[in-house]
């Protein structure tokens, strides 16, 4: 499905960097099976095109909770970052939630168990603790079940990312805040004031974070969080240069899990930032 192109009443087409070829990806929260069916989709897609000059996946993050696969999908993609270049893998609020409890802060365990911690933890084998239950002692148990080398390689994950007139982000940015100024806190956690801002911020922000029935095409945004957890369309935003195009998971099929999954020339170029 072909998105237009932006208003002419623009001086110039929004672009990316000339030679980049980009597939962003929104929140997968657990869905192992939707993943590896888009990578597929991505990979299909863009062998049909001419070769790229550099080619790039960007997931905006939330990769865990709600869904069943938290597990799988983190040691898939700590696999995958350490042998494919070109894939970027940006923070979102859920794995810093996740990160804090991990670290110790025994009061964000509930609230982590009730916006899908519950669902992560099973994926690793632990049952959530009762609520009359030692926090301190579960966080233990919580470390030794869940290996520190995934933890480790989520906590080094970039906030954003750029190439040329996109910036890619988890959440959104602070309206009338340059963007060499963000915060972390907003680029993960920011929702209604950047939702219902519709001046400019300097670069079209490509986002999840916020759920939309569809992609969520704004002047100054696109919002790409169509709730795959719960409705199974996982949503990806091809651009390259001027073009823009929507692939997405559709009902999902059976997937070979020996099959490689995601394109092989991807190329490490693309800039991001760690906040």
């Amino acid at each position: 499905m072909a998105i237009s192109p932006p208003s002419a009443s623009r001086q110039k087409l929004i672009s990316t960097t000339k030679g980049e070829r980009i597939y962003a990806i929104g929140d997968i929260h657990g869905r192992y099976d939707l993943l590896r069916d888009l990578l597929r989709r991505i990979e299909a897609h863009s062998k049909a095109l001419p070769e790229p000059g550099s080619f790039h996946v960007v997931l905006l993050g939330d990769l865990v909770d709600r869904g069943p696969d938290s597990a799988e999908i983190l040691r898939y993609l700590y696999e995958l970052d350490k042998t494919i270049s070109g894939l970027i893998v940006l923070m979102g609020n859920h794995e810093e939630v996740m990160l804090r409890v991990y670290d110790g802060e025994t009061l964000l365990l509930r609230p982590w168990l009730r916006i899908g911690g519950a669902e992560t933890l099973r994926s690793f084998g632990l049952e959530p603790p009762p609520r009359d239950g030692d926090p301190v002692a579960f966080l233990e148990q919580m470390r030794r079940a869940i290996p520190r080398e995934l933890m480790d390689w989520m906590r080094s994950l970039p906030v954003t990312a750029r190439s040329g007139d996109y910036v890619f982000v988890h959440a959104g940015v602070r309206p009338g805040v340059a963007l060499k100024r963000q915060t972390k806190t907003d680029m993960i956690w920011i929702r209604e004031e950047f939702l219902q801002f519709r001046g400019e911020h300097g670069a079209t922000i490509v986002h999840g974070h916020s759920i939309s029935p569809s992609v969520d095409l704004q002047p100054n945004r696109i919002g790409i969080d169509t709730g795959a957890y719960r409705t199974g369309v996982l949503t990806a935003l091809y651009l390259e240069g001027s073009k823009r195009e929507i692939i997405a998971t559709g009902e999902v099929q059976a997937l070979d899990a020996s099959a490689p999954a995601g394109p092989a020339h991807w190329d490490r170029s693309f800039r991001r930032s760690r906040g």
